[in-house]
């Protein structure tokens, strides 16, 4: 650590703001021109692949992005500010122009001393964010500001050790998004397959049923009147923020001595039925389902089949949720009765399985490979941008 030298990030690097896009021209209608916002950034950071922005004016060219810039979220949503400060780098693709929004700040390097990955690296730990949130502004929206990040001092290691530190991170976040981008080609591949034999294809003699009597619909606990008794026995509580982002240190938690089929384990295919409507594989750790959220299971047909027929009928679903005039859109029991499902024979339903089955297991196969890989690389972080773990130059 001898070689290692006390500096801020100010330092090292200035940080420009972003244009004032206009909001009449913002839309979900999806264009070449996808506007960055808070929403693009993961619960640690890095750039999340969700939750796209796209516009539809003019704007200046200085304020499009390219891919490998490093930008900071400079605003959150959220009170727990779980993104605020965090870091994430714009992917290189092609096609697509990522325009630099005002509540995204953009790192522009002015040193020799410090290499860009360093620094994005540096600003994913969870030492830098506290230090953030600590000086945040705000009340229900969370601030901070150029000067505050900038204020952030740590310890410098020299070019070398950087390097080697920056190549250990990035060769497990490589890993990482190969699986994730795996996962979305399989399941492009599932529903496409679910489309060609039950919409185009459909047969016209298949039994039609409710969409409620092929699965059961097990509704979740109300965890907060069922905390844990001590620290031994408890289980982190899965909501729909969790369904989202996955299991954090924000998390709540409750008893683990509930029935059984409240728990839920990888691989799970969980329904939020409120609020922000979803359905997903449960790719996190054991945890107690909460009320507003489904877990999905059947003795009858196959998990692929289940979660495939909730998939369709999801667009179908929001639209009722927005419908309802209540502070907290939702849908009822009796919209899964309404939602019509088609029944093949046992026979077409084995040679289905038997295409669908591999590409869902692979996909919770990957999903256990990418939480393995990530609590490593949580681990790993901040012992080596402390210099706490030394890695070979």
């Amino acid at each position: 650590m001898s070689e290692w030298k006390e500096c801020s990030i100010g330092d090292l690097l200035d940080i420009k703001h972003g244009f004032a896009f206009k909001g009449e021209n913002i839309t979900s209608e999806p264009t070449e021109n996808v506007l960055v916002t808070p929403g693009n950034f993961h619960i640690g950071g890095g750039f999340k692949y969700s939750k796209f922005k796209y516009y539809n004016g003019n704007y200046p060219e200085e304020y499009v992005l390219q891919g490998g810039d490093i930008v900071v979220t400079m605003t959150d949503l959220s009170k727990e500010s779980d993104t605020l400060g965090y870091s994430a780098k714009i992917p290189y693709d092609t096609g697509v122009k990522y325009l630099h929004n005002q509540r995204i700040g953009l790192l522009k390097i002015q040193s020799k001393e410090v290499i860009p990955d360093f620094i994005y690296w540096l600003m994913r730990t969870d030492e830098y964010h506290g230090f953030i949130v600590g000086g945040a502004s705000g009340t229900s929206i969370m601030h901070t500001s150029p000067s505050r990040i900038k204020e952030y001092t740590f310890s410098l290691p020299p070019l070398p050790e950087q390097r080697a530190i920056a190549s250990v991170l990035s060769s497990l976040d490589v890993k990482i998004d190969l699986l994730h981008r795996q996962n979305k080609t399989l399941e492009a591949m599932a529903e496409t397959l679910f489309r060609q034999w039950f919409v185009e294809e459909r047969n016209e003699w298949w039994e039609e049923r409710p969409l409620s009597s092929v699965a059961n619909f097990l509704n979740g606990l109300a965890c907060q009147k069922i905390p844990p008794k001590n620290e031994l026995d408890k289980l982190p509580v899965l909501k729909i923020k969790e369904l989202s982002n996955g299991i954090s240190e924000l998390s709540d938690w409750a008893t683990s001595e509930v029935n059984h089929e409240y728990i839920v384990q990888t691989g799970d295919v969980i329904f939020a039925w409120s609020a922000s409507l979803m359905v997903k594989v449960w790719d996190g750790e054991k945890c107690v389902l909460n009320q507003h959220l489904f877990k999905v299971s059947s003795d009858k047909f196959p998990k692929w089949f289940y979660l495939a027929w909730c998939k369709h009928h999801l667009a179908e679903f929001v639209s009722i949720s927005s419908s309802h005039a209540t502070t907290m859109g939702h849908i009822k029991r009796g919209d899964l009765d309404k939602a019509k499902v088609l029944i093949p024979s046992d026979k077409e339903l084995i040679n289905m399985s038997e295409l669908m089955t591999p590409l869902l297991n692979k996909q919770i196969e990957n999903a256990k490979q990418i939480r393995a890989l990530e609590k490593l690389h949580d681990i790993l972080l901040p012992k080596l941008i402390s210099g706490e773990i030394k890695v070979k130059v």
